[in-house]
């Protein structure tokens, strides 16, 4: 059974320059996927020579993120969400991941996206 876990990254960048990363194909495409496209809600992730396909079910401007898997639409672990918290009193920016793994696929899937966040870095020059 796949369960929820979250992840926290501190990344120094204004949320506008963080979301157009977060929610177009031009910007997952540098750091999410090797290549994105969209039509309409339906982005398509493409990794080497595999495509998945997720729909854009929610999105605040500058605030979050969410896409759902295609194929699994009757499961309540079918999204995995981008949120963006910025602290008023500090201006820290933290990005706010929420995903699903089966418990022995959990630090991979973690691992992953460390992996992932650090190509963001580099694409948000940090």
């Amino acid at each position: 059974m796949r369960s929820k876990f979250e992840l926290e990254y501190n990344l120094n960048c204004s949320p506008k320059v963080l979301f157009s990363r977060l929610s177009t194909p031009e910007g997952l495409g540098e750091w999410f996927a090797d290549q994105v496209n969209v039509e309409g809600d339906l982005f398509s992730f493409f990794w080497n020579s595999s495509e998945t396909k997720a729909r854009l079910s929610a999105m605040k401007e500058n605030k979050m993120v969410r896409f759902e898997w295609q194929g699994m639409e009757n499961d309540e672990t079918n999204y995995f969400e981008f949120r963006i918290n910025l602290e008023e009193l500090t201006n820290e920016l933290a990005l706010m991941i929420t995903d699903f793994a089966e418990s022995e696929e959990k630090e991979d899937s973690i691992y992953l996206w460390d992996s992932q966040i650090n190509d963001l870095k580099r694409a948000l020059g940090i």
